[in-house]
């Protein structure tokens, strides 16, 4: 009796403290996920894999619950306790990472995953995302060290180590990604910008030497080329049907069902969601969900502007930008705005990594927008 008390007096305190309408935001976004799972995942069971109509979508489902579970736990946390099992998580995800070349497995060409009896296939750096916002903000904001530019090596450090990791896998677009993540917490802290510039240079140097002289980056080259010469490559391809299918959907779509992409492209319900969508619900769709997007980040800044604490504005700022600029590049490799990258849509696109990795974000949002955040 006296645990069932216990139980309703913490969920009680929880649904409380939590701000609700971040909450209902995510809540939605990921129910139109499911929901766009559902439909652009159907044919492709039944059809090419020759079973459940409804596979992807009860996977997608799944995942879903294993979400839910991931955001209330890190979101009930106390502040400190989240930071502290966030250091915890990080190193073991970091591990992970180093694992990858070692037992992981290789997929056209790429070694990205690793295969857990939970769940198979999965993604390291997904995992790692979340946690390398908090590890950077805090080594950024600690208070042992007044030195900033020690500071900011030792961020150098843990990001050139993370980097080199995914270009051996490889995976350029993750890179670009956590490089970006750490430009804005870096910037964000304070940083002089003609130093900011340099690295920025330095890195983007250094990134275009590997893709030119390394023979295992071919692959970026041919994408990259490809991208400006629409008559080769097969990239193309993707992104052409990928285009066309937004086109001939136009603003209210050619309705529920009636969309080819999702059988012309690989992975479309991971990739190319958008175009799904926008083929089958037209362009009002899309702006409707950028619009989703964009209140949610709207609604996380108005609570930064009342945070006092310069790690938790640090680490919301960082979890914010990671999701855009997530979000930004997937749009764009849509519309041929990007090179093909292979990058999901946050809380859209089906795969359990990285409906895993929003989640995490998702409660550490959640978990710092409180109405009474406890230190």
């Amino acid at each position: 009796m006296q645990n069932n008390n216990y139980l309703y007096k913490f969920y009680y305190q929880w649904w409380k403290n939590i701000d609700k309408s971040i909450l209902l935001l995510i809540s939605l976004l990921f129910a139109i996920g499911l929901f766009f799972s559902l439909v652009s995942t159907s044919l492709i069971a039944s059809d090419k894999l020759n079973t459940n109509s409804y596979f992807f979508f009860f996977k997608h489902l799944i995942y879903i619950f294993i979400g839910i579970i991931i955001i209330f736990i890190f979101s009930s946390l106390k502040t400190n306790q989240l930071f502290y099992y966030s250091y915890f998580f990080f190193f073991i995800a970091l591990i992970s990472l180093f694992l990858v070349p070692i037992i992981g497995v290789e997929v056209k060409g790429s070694k990205r995953w690793i295969d857990l009896f939970f769940l198979p296939r999965f993604q390291p750096i997904e995992l790692l995302k979340p946690f390398l916002i908090i590890t950077i903000s805090s080594i950024l904001c600690s208070a042992r060290s007044s030195n900033l530019y020690l500071k900011y090596l030792l961020s150098i450090m843990i990001v050139s180590v993370i980097s080199l990791l995914l270009i051996m896998q490889p995976d350029i677009g993750q890179t670009l990604l956590i490089i970006f993540s750490w430009a804005v917490l870096i910037f964000t802290s304070g940083i002089n910008i003609f130093f900011l510039i340099g690295l920025s240079i330095f890195a983007f140097v250094s990134l275009a030497y590997l893709i030119i002289y390394v023979p295992k980056f071919d692959y970026i080259q041919s994408r990259i080329f490809s991208f400006f010469n629409r008559d080769t490559g097969t990239h193309n391809f993707q992104s052409d049907k990928a285009i066309e299918s937004i086109t001939s959907g136009g603003f209210f779509g050619k309705g529920i069902g009636e969309g080819t992409l999702k059988n012309r492209v690989p992975e479309a319900h991971t990739d190319y969601i958008i175009s799904v969508i926008s083929e089958e619900f037209g362009v009002v769709a899309i702006i409707l969900i950028l619009l989703l997007f964009l209140i949610f980040i709207h609604m996380v800044f108005k609570k930064i502007n009342y945070e006092k604490n310069d790690k938790i504005k640090l680490v919301l700022i960082g979890c914010v930008s990671l999701i855009l600029m997530q979000a930004t590049i997937h749009i764009g490799v849509n519309i041929r705005l990007f090179p093909t990258t292979g990058m999901t849509l946050p809380f859209l696109s089906y795969g359990g990594s990285s409906i895993v990795s929003i989640s995490i974000l998702s409660g550490i949002v959640l978990n710092l927008t409180k109405r009474k955040i406890e230190n």
